[in-house]
């Protein structure tokens, strides 16, 4: 029966990796959309390649994720991860549906340490602390002040230039800086799923803590994200393009370049596994602020600002929920 958990916590961390990328896809291509940059399958075809490349260009964040709870072996610590990951893509599929661009993320952490709370297994607080509280926190901050500042350079350096051709060339260069912020989404998000299926390996006695992650598992990510994007997220695209502030080619360049350069910088450097969405969206709203304050759309930012505050409880409350469920239907102690 343990296999069957096993291979049945595979496919459910598989099917989390495809929400993620429709529930994401928003996040590398709507900019580039409602700019007239890129068109919509244009766009997400570039997306779900970059996803694909960008999950084998690390493996730190994985790493990251899979030591955020100590779940244990055997069926039990197989039935603590499953409920995490219900929990994660409960959340992501309330938000989709109602278009609204919150974490998936920070979804899995929160499910993960819901249904750990309510197993009374070990949470490393200090990694949830530093590697996932913190930045997600910092993230958005740094990339909505960014976002304003290298907005502001780009409209002094092209002060006197003509708006037409200015136009013509971001658009060409928002070719560049939709595929770099893809390529993130992919060493971030797909990367996530990896270290939750290393956890369930762990957890089945199939790998040993410090071994590296299979070749399998990072293919296996790497699809699942893939296929997720290309089925596209609109709702979610038409918040993040339109409902929060209409955007011109320069500002669309702006947004994606900052927020390529966030998860890239935070992967790399600080193995922090942050939100792609928290990232975008700030990098939006701080280039949108160099118009007016009042040109963003603040009642939209509100409602997402909303759902990133619920996203932890939320998605950790229908963990632990599942994970009750389940224990009872294995009749586990």
């Amino acid at each position: 029966m343990e296999l069957a958990i096993i291979v049945a916590v595979v496919l459910v961390a598989l099917v989390f990796d495809y929400t993620n990328g429709f529930h994401d896809a928003a996040n590398a291509i709507a900019t580039s959309v409602s700019t007239r940059a890129l068109t919509p399958r244009v766009a997400l075809v570039m997306a779900a390649i970059m996803n694909f490349v960008g999950a084998f260009l690390g493996q730190k964040v994985a790493t990251t994720v899979s030591d955020v709870i100590r779940p244990g072996t055997g069926s039990h610590g197989l039935v603590i991860v499953m409920a995490g990951l219900v929990g994660a893509i409960t959340w992501n599929l309330v938000t989709w549906y109602f278009g609204l661009p919150s974490s998936s993320s920070h979804a899995l952490i929160g499910g993960l340490v819901g249904s750990a709370l309510t197993a009374g297994v070990f949470v490393n607080w200090a990694t949830v602390v530093d590697k996932v509280v913190i930045p997600m926190v910092l993230s958005p901050l740094v990339a909505f002040s960014l976002g304003f500042a290298f907005m502001l350079l780009i409209m002094w350096v092209f002060r006197n230039a003509s708006p037409r051709k200015v136009g013509s060339g971001f658009r060409l260069a928002q070719t560049i800086s939709a595929a770099a912020m893809a390529l993130g989404h992919g060493l971030q998000d797909a990367q996530k799923t990896m270290g939750v299926i290393f956890l369930a390996l762990l957890a089945g006695g199939y790998v040993s803590a410090g071994d590296p992650l299979p070749v399998w598992v990072i293919i296996a990510a790497a699809s699942a994200i893939s296929l997720g994007t290309y089925s596209g997220g609109w709702r979610i695209m038409r918040t993040l393009g339109r409902r929060i502030i209409h955007l011109d080619p320069p500002q669309g360049f702006a947004a994606e370049s900052i927020s390529a350069s966030v998860l890239y910088t935070t992967a790399y450097v600080f193995e922090a596994p942050i939100s792609t969405t928290h990232t975008i969206t700030s990098a939006v709203m701080g280039v949108g602020a160099t118009k007016r304050l009042s040109a963003v759309r603040w009642g939209v930012a509100r409602s997402i600002l909303t759902a990133w505050v619920l996203t932890f409880p939320a998605a950790g409350s229908v963990a632990a929920l599942v994970y009750l469920l389940l224990r009872y239907a294995f009749q586990l102690p």
